[in-house]
């Protein structure tokens, strides 16, 4: 592997211009329209990078690199493969010169990160797969709840560093009788653990977004927390929080001509609202609403 610190042409690690000159000098400006926001601070990025470790013999995807930031710390940090996913053509001059200086480890992909098969790109990766990314904010929340349905399970990816809004990170660890809790929570606690690393403040990115962020670290548990299908889960959990204010024994009437009945089969008193279920008790739901055959698409 060669050693970024031999070259000092510049004074950061990887011998490449600070962030901040390659913005200045290709005349960058983050779009709203695509939830940018740069982190241009390499010690942050590296903290990341590390968060997101062990890098060593390890492919990486990264969606959303922007200048590449954290592209370069993965780099400097151990990764034995990056691949970038970034849909504005604006920033893949920025991305090229770090190609270029570390040869064979950066593939860069134009794309629609919404649009990409994750599953068979992995497939392609030439290591196990990390994903590592501050993910842009308009496409957070549908990025994650696709890698965490992701099938079959145990999934293509060995972990997920991502950097969301804190709001959104909340939702996602939050527990049972939380105002955070809801389908976020109940998604990613079935089949995985999450762990909010630490949070970055609005100062730490240009522009400045209105909210501080925070860094999550999920892992995929070997065993899910209760079995049954995800389609099944997502049925249920729509349902339920989408009139959280109500009892359960109402909001559920969608889905099954006698709410009552079922909930006593799951073992959930009926007067509950979502917010007081469990992930288990979900999961007991959906089970036993997939036994009953068909339930209604809407």
């Amino acid at each position: 592997m060669t050693d970024p610190t031999q070259h000092d042409d510049w004074h950061t690690p990887d011998g490449l211009p600070p962030l901040r000159e390659v913005i200045a000098s290709l005349k960058m400006r983050a779009r709203k329209s695509l939830g940018q926001n740069f982190l241009l601070d390499l010690n942050l990025t590296r903290k990341i990078a590390r968060a997101a470790g062990p890098l060593a013999g390890h492919s990486i995807i990264e969606v959303g690199p922007g200048p590449g930031g954290l592209t370069r710390a993965l780099l400097l940090e151990g990764a034995e493969e990056v691949i970038v996913i970034e849909r504005d053509e604006r920033m893949l001059p920025a991305l090229k010169v770090i190609a270029a200086r570390w040869p064979g480890r950066l593939t860069i992909l134009q794309d629609d990160a919404l649009k990409i098969d994750y599953a068979a790109l992995a497939a392609q990766a030439r290591y196990p797969v990390r994903v590592a990314a501050n993910l842009p904010y308009n496409i957070a929340t549908p990025l994650l709840t696709g890698w965490l349905l992701a099938e079959p399970w145990p999934p293509w990816w060995q972990s997920l560093t991502l950097m969301f809004q804190r709001e959104v990170a909340e939702r996602i660890i939050a527990q049972p009788g939380e105002k955070a809790y809801g389908r976020l929570a109940v998604l990613a606690q079935w089949r995985a653990e999450a762990t909010r690393l630490f949070d970055l403040p609005p100062a730490a990115f240009v522009p400045p977004p209105k909210v501080y962020s925070s860094v999550v670290r999920i892992e995929p548990r070997a065993k899910p927390k209760g079995a049954c299908s995800s389609k099944a889960l997502q049925k249920v959990t729509a349902a339920a929080f989408g009139q959280r204010r109500k009892m359960l024994r109402r909001s559920l009437k969608s889905l099954v001509k006698d709410p009552e009945a079922l909930l006593e089969a799951a073992g959930i008193s009926p007067t509950l609202r979502a917010e007081d279920v469990d992930v288990a008790g979900f999961c007991r739901l959906a089970s036993l609403l997939e036994s009953q055959g068909p339930w209604p698409s809407a």
